[in-house]
């Protein structure tokens, strides 16, 4: 299930970018959904790479991953200002995933 939510959102985060290049015209919309987008990508291979080896820390990035770049993506489609302030949320929750992932690698 965690690789089939991996490539979901892989392929969101890819049209995130992509309509951030070609279908906005604010600069800072354009650079929320680009940042969005690379952070949900990275995340979402490195999830499926986790996927067999560190579950819990795959999960915890994709759930980072979808709170930092989903409130990315509202506030460039006009959603509220105050999603900023979400925004750190999921970053956090994906250092905590790699912290993870570090901890599991270590105890190998």
């Amino acid at each position: 299930m965690i690789a089939i939510l991996a490539c979901l959102s892989a392929a969101l985060a890819i049209g995130a970018g992509a309509f951030g290049a070609h279908g906005v015209a604010d600069p800072k919309a354009a650079e929320w959904l680009r940042t969005g987008g690379l952070y949900q990508l990275i995340h979402a291979v490195a999830a499926i790479a986790l996927t067999g080896v560190a579950r819990g820390a795959a999960a915890l990035m994709l759930m980072g991953a979808a709170i930092f770049a989903l409130t990315l993506y509202a506030m460039a489609l006009g959603g509220p200002k105050w999603l900023g302030a979400v925004t750190p949320i999921g970053g956090v929750l994906m250092i905590a995933g790699w912290l993870w992932a570090a901890w599991t690698f270590g105890q190998r």
